[in-house]
């Protein structure tokens, strides 16, 4: 365990935020500032490393859905070096079509990996 206490629900909306900036050098800055730099991103559709990888795949989910934003689905929850917390990507203000569940794995304060899973996936995404 590498943090005795971590604030599980702060590590997630800065996640989230991530998520959400447009701007590709601020989303570098806040990936400099929030996770590590060899960290790791894993889901069923993607595994990469890195800031200028994770960042990439940013900017292509981003292109994918361009109307769509993150937002926390529910209670975030934390222990040891552990976040789990649930997302949806949709239009703000309507239910989302696209919803996750992640694991972070957070090492001084930073995240260093993040495992996601689908929850719910329309067909014709």
């Amino acid at each position: 365990m590498t943090d005795a206490k971590i604030d599980a629900k702060t590590i997630a909306d800065r996640y989230i935020a991530l998520w959400n900036e447009r701007d590709a050098g601020k989303r570098k800055q806040l990936l400099s500032e929030t996770w590590l730099a060899d960290a790791t991103y894993t889901d069923p559709l993607a595994a990469v490393r890195g800031a200028d990888e994770i960042n990439a795949l940013i900017g292509g989910v981003q292109q994918r859905f361009p109307d769509f934003t993150f937002a926390l689905i529910g209670k975030v929850d934390g222990f040891g070096d552990n976040v789990r917390f649930s997302w949806g990507l949709g239009p703000k203000g309507a239910d989302a079509p696209v919803k996750g569940t992640d694991f972070a794995r957070i090492e001084n304060g930073k995240i260093r990996s993040i495992t996601g899973f689908l929850d719910q996936v329309p067909q014709a995404a």
